[in-house]
């Protein structure tokens, strides 16, 4: 019997490394002889990094950068390929987790430490770079980055613009000519999941602003000075940024990253299978087990079970999905290649309960569908 293992962290109760390392210990109760190849998932945001380095070998390495309000934070990102990618999560320079809630405020909160980031990296002689762009605490569009790279965006007195998304409504000039000569030689795959416009009522100020501390009046502006920023970028890179999906992530940084890097979006999920080799895992495995902390509709709109789903499914491979929580049928993502979804809850209790023996329940979960399954395995070798 061979398994592949690949979960998304259980939010808030297990990193994704852990996650897997349970189930496998589930799988081994009733299999214990099989071989397993674990694959821990990310979807760009915080737990990429990890995901990746518990894949691939790999090393971090810690820097000091800029937070989204300027103040100096130190920030580990990771190196694979023998130091030639690095792996950067935009979060870890320049997410909300870096602030109390009353620090929000995306009029004035950077991308500049992500930038410093790559900058970094660009000097350890890095020839791609891999970046996950979830929690962000920002809505510049990557000017903050961009600008730590090199970049100048003035206004109309020639003058250097302040941080923040809300300056962008002075922008009149690009100047591209002090970028880092060293980009054009470097490969960039963005991890991005949401598919939003860089403006507009499904764009970022308007659908992610408010968690990022904007009121209804902030969003305003903010969306206006997005659509000047777009439309000075679209004409200096050449791509139509006001109108590409996923322009909107990440405050705008997915459409800046394209503009002033010529980056590709890629699913997060995709990524990591692709840098885990998870292709040939998988085409060799009898079954593939994933799972996420909650599985609900949310998760066919190319969250980590889906993206491992289409994978097995080119092979014909079985996919179940084990999560925190379901809700739904347990056919909710049969049309994706999913086979079956299943919550790990054994009855009534509070999510702080449900946290504290999550682990514990999400090995024995794996040990009672497993043992299901094998059952049907037997059977149906005993009518051949």
């Amino acid at each position: 019997m061979r398994i592949v293992i690949a979960p998304d962290s259980f939010k808030g109760c297990l990193n994704a490394f852990n996650v897997a390392l349970a189930m496998q210990r589930g799988a081994r109760k009733v299999y214990p002889e099989c071989f397993v190849d674990l694959i821990p998932m990310a979807d760009g945001g915080e737990g990429t990094v990890e995901a990746i380095l518990s894949a691939v070998q790999g090393r971090k390495v810690e820097v000091r950068v800029k937070d989204p309000l300027g103040r100096l934070t130190s920030v580990a990102y990771g190196l694979i390929d023998q130091d030639k990618t690095a792996i950067i999560e935009m979060a870890a320079a320049s997410g909300l987790p870096l602030l109390r809630v009353e620090e929000r405020d995306p009029r004035i909160t950077s991308t500049q430490g992500t930038g410093e980031l790559i900058r970094d990296a660009l000097d350890r002689g890095v020839n791609k770079i891999l970046l996950g762009i979830g929690g962000s605490a920002t809505n510049d569009g990557g000017a903050g980055l961009a600008v730590a790279l090199g970049a100048k965006l003035l206004d109309a007195q020639g003058k250097e613009l302040p941080p923040g998304g809300a300056a962008l409504a002075n922008l009149k000039k690009i100047d591209l000519s002090e970028l880092d000569p060293r980009l054009p030689e470097v490969q960039f795959e963005v991890a991005c999941d949401v598919q939003n416009p860089l403006c507009g009522p499904e764009g970022a100020s308007a659908v992610y602003g408010p968690q990022k501390g904007a009121n209804p009046e902030d969003i305003r502006v903010l969306d206006a000075a997005l659509f000047n920023f777009g439309e000075k970028l679209s004409a200096l890179s050449g791509v139509n940024l006001l109108d590409l999906p996923g322009g909107g992530a990440a405050g705008g940084l997915g459409g800046g990253l394209v503009g002033f890097l010529g980056a590709k979006l890629r699913p997060g999920s995709q990524m990591i299978l692709d840098v885990a080799n998870a292709d040939n895992k998988i085409r060799h495995a009898d079954l593939v087990l994933t799972g996420e902390g909650r599985t609900d509709f949310q998760t066919a709109y190319g969250k980590v079970p889906v993206g491992v789903a289409a994978l097995a499914r080119k092979y014909e491979v079985p996919v179940l999905v084990i999560s925190g929580a379901v809700e739904g049928y347990p056919d909710l993502l049969s049309e994706h290649g999913v086979s079956c979804s299943f919550s790990v809850s054994e009855g009534p209790g509070t999510l702080e309960e449900a946290f504290s023996k999550g682990e514990e329940q999400l090995e024995r979960a794996v040990w009672r569908i497993l043992t299901v399954w094998k059952l049907g395995a037997a059977a149906a070798n005993k009518k051949r």
